[in-house]
């Protein structure tokens, strides 16, 4: 099979300049140049005022205007008796001079299609002049740049949807490299942590993971050895506080035959074991301190012997250390030596509880209940909403770990065809979510203000959910969009 580093590496430089494309030009920059237009038009054709009606391609709902004396900003669409509704309409330049309030408009037509992306008023000619087909020519050249502005203004956003398409496509193929390490996320948290362990691995340097129980320490140690050029080679797995201490020293260096009571043959350390590869050392902060010092000189020698052996044997393997306790702390309260410390990595990885990238919860729900669904050999129709619901407005404390645990229970308990039901969640769950909602300690017993609460507080998860899009969040909690904008004011809510 072709190595597909290379193929990583342009995926990696793509994303790169595409990045940069996206930054070059930001929202301001565009209604800059807008409002650059605005001031210049009037001028040029001897006029008070200007005005810019446009929308982007697919997007007709959604207008903009910018015009003079006023901030530019969301409009309803053009009405179809006005001057902008009717040259929009006839795709032709309307003049009006009735009334003493002379106009003309033009409509602003794509450069790759034949469909108005929008429009330009000029209106109110200096000295009471009309305005005639003789304006023409000067506008149709100013609403030609104009035109190749706006779509640059598309571009950008195609740019920005083709960069976020890219660092997903990337993902994917980290994923498809990674063998069976499936690497399930959609929060910016968990991407950037990726894109860290994707640089480390390349280079041959120690790393500590650092995380609470249950964030997946083990499986980023996975990952950097499968992305590293000791991916051929073993990774070696060592549990530091589940072996006796008395046990240690032959667990990692290895024995000879006889050196102590039931050395019954001779046995490679891990040490040895992981020759060529990895060795992974979770609960690093677990090692007794009597080991250390020995430890210590072997990482610092490369080199040690077995029990029972004078012989001096080398070591090569990269090492990945964890623990779910601050090792800084360790070391300060004298339980961790301080030179093994600096010793044991030069990077920190440090892996978010789930509770601080939620947006995870719900994909890595939805891979669990597939995954446990097929080892359970049960059809599983899929989670109830209030059941994800519930789900996002827990802690997780035993984060990725309890959630996967969780969700067996809910499929061992769930109905042949049927959903995941909020009454087979374990009572932990249930009752840390209701007080997420309700609070620790009601001030009132009132029915009807704690009704306020949590219809504030479902507002308010709504509106997180689906990025403060408020017809999104209407349809998701079941009432009209009219009838949201008025529990927001009602509520005091403000947009994040």
């Amino acid at each position: 099979m072709p190595d597909p580093q290379p193929v990583f590496e342009r995926l990696e430089t793509l994303q790169a300049r595409l990045d940069q494309v996206n930054k070059a030009w930001s929202a301001g920059d565009h209604e800059g140049l807008i409002r650059f237009f605005v001031a210049v038009l009037p001028g040029l054709l001897n006029a008070r005022r200007c005005g810019i009606h446009y929308h982007a391609p697919g997007q007709e709902r959604l207008w903009r205007r910018c015009a003079t004396g006023a901030p530019g900003g969301p409009v309803e669409p053009p009405e179809d008796d006005g001057i902008v509704g009717i040259a929009l309409a006839r795709r032709a330049t309307v003049i009006r001079n009735d009334g003493g309030m002379a106009s003309i408009c033009m409509p602003i037509v794509s450069l790759v299609g034949s469909e108005p992306m929008g429009a330009v008023e000029v209106g109110e000619r200096r000295e009471g002049g009309s305005f005639t087909a003789d304006d023409e020519p000067v506008l149709r050249e100013v609403v030609r740049y104009l035109a190749f502005a706006l779509e640059v203004t598309v571009l950008n956003r195609d740019i920005l949807e083709i960069s976020n398409q890219v660092r997903d496509d990337m993902e994917l193929f980290r994923q498809e490299r990674f063998e069976n390490i499936k690497i399930v996320t959609k929060s910016q948290k968990m991407r950037d942590l990726l894109n860290l362990v994707h640089k480390v691995s390349r280079v041959p340097v120690n790393v500590f993971i650092s995380g609470e129980s249950g964030t997946g320490k083990e499986v980023i140690a996975q990952i950097i050895h499968r992305s590293s050029e000791r991916r051929l080679g073993p990774f070696v797995a060592v549990n530091c506080s589940s072996i006796p201490e008395h046990l240690m020293e032959s667990e990692f260096f290895g024995h000879e035959k006889g050196a102590f009571t039931g050395a019954y043959s001779s046995r490679i350390g891990r040490f040895e074991e992981a020759g060529g590869g990895t060795l992974f050392l979770d609960e690093i902060a677990d090692m007794p301190p009597a080991i250390q010092p020995k430890f210590l000189r072997a990482l610092q020698e490369g080199e040690g012997a077995r029990v029972g052996s004078n012989q001096v044997r080398k070591y090569d393997f990269r090492l990945v250390s964890a623990s779910h306790r601050p090792l800084r702390e360790e070391v300060e309260q004298g339980r961790f030596r301080e030179d093994l410390f600096f010793r044991l990595f030069s990077v920190e990885i440090a892996v978010p509880p789930l509770r601080e990238r939620r947006d995870d919860i719900e994909p890595l729900s939805r891979t669990f209940l597939e995954e446990t669904s097929r080892r359970f050999k049960k059809n599983i129709r899929g989670f109830a909403p209030a059941t994800l619901d519930l789900f996002e407005a827990y802690d997780w404390p035993g984060n990725v770990r309890q959630l996967q645990h969780e969700i067996e229970r809910l499929v061992a308990l769930a109905s042949e065809g049927g959903l995941l039901e909020v009454e087979h969640c374990s009572k932990r769950l249930q009752n840390q979510a209701v007080g997420t909602i309700l609070g620790p300690e009601p001030s009132s017993f009132s029915l009807a203000e704690n009704r306020m609460l949590m219809e504030a507080n479902l507002i308010r998860l709504a509106l997180e959910r689906t990025g403060d899009n408020r017809v999104q969040a209407a349809r998701l909690l079941g009432i009209t969009r009219q009838s949201l904008h008025g529990k927001i004011r009602l509520y005091g809510l403000k947009e994040r």
